[in-house]
């Protein structure tokens, strides 16, 4: 295995695939090998396709993917599972229903991964990202992400507006 940090752009080709341990291993013909590697994204909200660093057991980025897309399968699988166990953050799809309009309050929504309630400490805890991306953290320290605020259906907007 080679530890060396060096950087090499994943346009070149590559291989990635999972060891009999579940660990990715990252290869090049005829080069370096890495065992253990991490994905990694550089802007996770506004472009979660785009930018991902491929770390290191020791943290150094050892191979850089401009487009996930453009990686041949199953790399772009194996990736994005790595990713997904990696990173939580549920996509707010519905808000069901509050308990109040003040806070605390827990809300109940529907997200991307299922149904599920929390609690919102303050309106503090409702950041606005740009435009219509939201980012509400809950009272556990959970993030969740509202993308297109535009693209909630009308009752979830109207409590989303009591607490903005």
């Amino acid at each position: 295995m080679n530890a060396s940090p060096t950087l090499i752009l994943a346009q070149a080709r590559f291989e990635l695939h999972r060891n009999a341990r579940g660990k990715l291993v990252l290869s090049f013909p005829g080069g370096p090998t890495w065992e253990g590697v991490v994905p990694v994204r550089a802007f996770p909200i506004q472009s979660p396709e785009w930018g991902i660093s491929l770390l290191n057991a020791e943290g150094h980025e050892v191979a850089w993917v401009d487009a996930l897309t453009e990686l041949a399968q199953p790399a772009q699988d194996l990736i994005r599972e790595a990713l997904e166990s990696r990173e939580f953050m549920p996509e707010i799809q519905a808000i069901l229903n509050v308990s109040g309009f003040t806070t605390p309050c827990t809300w109940r929504v529907r997200t991307d991964r299922g149904e599920t309630s929390f609690v919102l400490r303050g309106a503090e805890d409702i950041r606005r990202l740009n435009g219509n991306t939201l980012l509400i953290t809950d009272s556990h320290g959970i993030h969740f992400l509202i993308r297109n605020t535009e693209a909630l259906s009308r009752d979830s907007r109207k409590i989303l507006d009591r607490f903005k």
